[in-house]
């Protein structure tokens, strides 16, 4: 039977930390006097670990029985490293305590991606009805933290963000194996995979979109804040996004029915190509920034979904924890650090609307690469990948 709850409660906390940290962590450096620079490298850093962990983390977990345990020791080290930054606010010892927990916060998702599969078996398409909670703990997350914030200190956001952690580790606790499946050859085939050229697509598309966020996750806040929103308004933007997001979620179901899944990606690209462009040129707007944000249904929400019911059908059974670590790496990991870096350097030079504007330029070439590599067969029925 599907754990469903139990998976459920994971995916809650795991993006319930995405809520606290990544909108208001960023609010928290500034506060402690680092530069633009600085806070682009330090929060690099979680990309530049789902380059690295999750291909670590997923050969290992390749072998009988260590999927669990790594997912529970990540659970519990990723807290371990957190609680670093509550003793120093020196660049060296952030960089320490940020390399520490995002080498092992990092490790977990494509394995429990992978497991989510494993547990579904026949029923993938529920895939969306699990994750959605992970989008429902984003929200409770940055929408209480954000209204506390508007009378806590921001230093406040540590401990806030430790006990999502703290959490975190007690559902990976109770998360239980799913059925081995019986062994094949795939891993025999998994440079077959990655030879072929819809697989390259979407990879390299991924990579563009992670990139085309970059400016999103490091400076949003930041940007709203200086532009005179409050911080409580700040949660309840983040929070319109994911809402749009947990909607496009549900209607999943129905949308791969109508569509396949190259549809549904090309049509995400395109929206982030917009909204890119509405936020770096809109924010004295707020209707622009509404637009911009609800646009993060399709951005985020049916591009995910796409793309990693995508890699479960094309990368099967053994190579689940490989393709999905692939996903997260080059796209979260590479994709990410390409466009968290570039924003530190331009937001200060060119400025936050150019700096966005090349956010649109990345959506845009991933958009390109994605029609030119991955082309439609014809025979294809609608709702499948290609």
């Amino acid at each position: 039977m599907l754990p469903y709850w139990r998976l459920s409660a994971y995916y809650f906390f795991y993006f319930a930390f995405v809520g606290a940290f990544s909108p208001y962590f960023t609010l928290y450096l500034q506060s402690i006097s680092l530069s633009a620079t600085d806070i682009a490298i330090l929060m690099s850093l979680m990309q530049v670990m789902r380059v690295i962990a999750p291909n670590v983390w997923g050969w290992l977990a390749e072998h009988p029985g260590r999927r669990l345990f790594i997912i529970r020791l990540s659970a519990i080290a990723s807290l371990a490293g957190f609680c670093v930054f509550f003793v120093t606010t020196r660049f060296d010892g952030l960089f320490i305590a940020m390399a520490l927990m995002a080498f092992f916060w990092s490790a977990a998702l494509p394995l429990v991606e992978s497991l989510t599969f494993a547990h579904l078996g026949p029923q993938a398409s529920r895939y969306s009805s699990v994750r959605v909670w992970g989008s429902i703990g984003f929200i409770v997350a940055v929408l209480g933290i954000g209204y506390l914030l508007d009378f806590l200190p921001l230093g406040s956001v540590l401990w806030m963000t430790a006990l999502v952690l703290g959490g975190i580790a007690l559902c990976a606790l109770t998360l239980p194996e799913a059925r081995v499946p019986a062994p094949h050859c795939e891993t025999a085939r998994l440079c077959d995979t990655l030879r072929r050229p819809e697989v390259q697509a979407l990879f390299g598309a991924c990579f563009f979109m992670s990139a085309a966020h970059g400016a999103l996750y490091v400076f949003y806040s930041i940007y709203l804040v200086d532009h005179g929103y409050s911080k409580a308004l700040v949660g309840w933007m983040w929070t319109l996004g994911v809402l749009a997001e947990i909607g496009v979620f549900m209607l999943m179901p129905r949308i791969t029915r109508s569509f396949s899944m190259r549809t549904i990606l090309i049509f995400a690209f395109a929206c982030a190509v917009l909204r890119f462009a509405l936020i770096g040129w809109g924010v004295e707007s707020l209707g622009v920034l509404v637009l911009a944000q609800l646009l993060h249904g399709a951005t985020f929400g049916a591009y995910h979904a796409a793309a990693i019911a995508t890699v479960n059908l094309w990368f099967p059974g053994k190579l689940q924890s490989r393709g999905q670590a692939l996903y997260g790496s080059i796209s979260f990991g590479a994709g990410g650090m390409l466009g968290g870096l570039l924003s530190g350097f331009t937001w200060e030079t060119i400025g936050p609307a150019w700096t966005y504007t090349f956010g649109s330029g990345f959506a845009l070439g991933g958009l390109l690469w994605l029609l030119r590599g991955w082309r439609p067969k014809l025979e294809t029925s609608k709702g499948e990948a290609a």
